[in-house]
């Protein structure tokens, strides 16, 4: 695996944004439903808003010699500035390649350049392949719950 290009998104990937999440095999475990065009306008321009207001923080365009693989996120809780959650986002035709143990990675690296001291990833109980990666990123599980009437599980990891 080349090296990945990590860009914040901007104003012109919106495409690149929705094609994550239109996707229903990406949403199927994120919001058990593909993101309709107007839904996802709105989300992306608080992603923009997000990404101009931290240097660190934010959502990335994860490339790969060009080629748009997915995007990662650090993402500071708003409540408490200790904190921050992880994220990823794959297309799927680039799936079960190590991307997101990449990403994942690159992710921790990341917050390791702030002042958070503890990190958070919340995903559906049910993906085993994110479970396995956070896991052997040093995140433990904190508790298994329902998240906006989804399953849920938060996983948390000390940096």
């Amino acid at each position: 695996m080349n090296h990945l290009e990590w860009v914040k998104f901007a104003e012109e990937d919106f495409d690149y944004y929705f094609q994550l999440v239109s996707d229903e095999k990406v949403m199927e475990q994120i919001t058990e439903r593909a993101i309709p065009f107007t839904e996802a306008q709105e989300n992306f321009q608080k992603i923009l808003e997000r990404n101009r207001k931290y240097d660190i923080f934010g959502t990335y365009k994860v490339c790969e010699g060009g080629k748009f693989i997915g995007l990662g996120h650090l993402t500071l809780n708003a409540t408490n500035e200790e904190e921050a959650e992880i994220g990823y986002m794959i297309v799927p035709e680039h799936w079960g390649k190590g991307y997101g143990k990449t990403i994942g990675r690159q992710l921790v690296e990341l917050a390791k350049g702030t002042n958070v001291t503890t990190l958070k990833a919340i995903i559906d109980p049910n993906n085993i392949a994110s479970r396995k990666i956070l896991i052997n990123l040093g995140f433990e599980s904190e508790k298994v719950c329902e998240i906006d009437g989804l399953p849920g599980e938060i996983l948390s990891r000390a940096i």
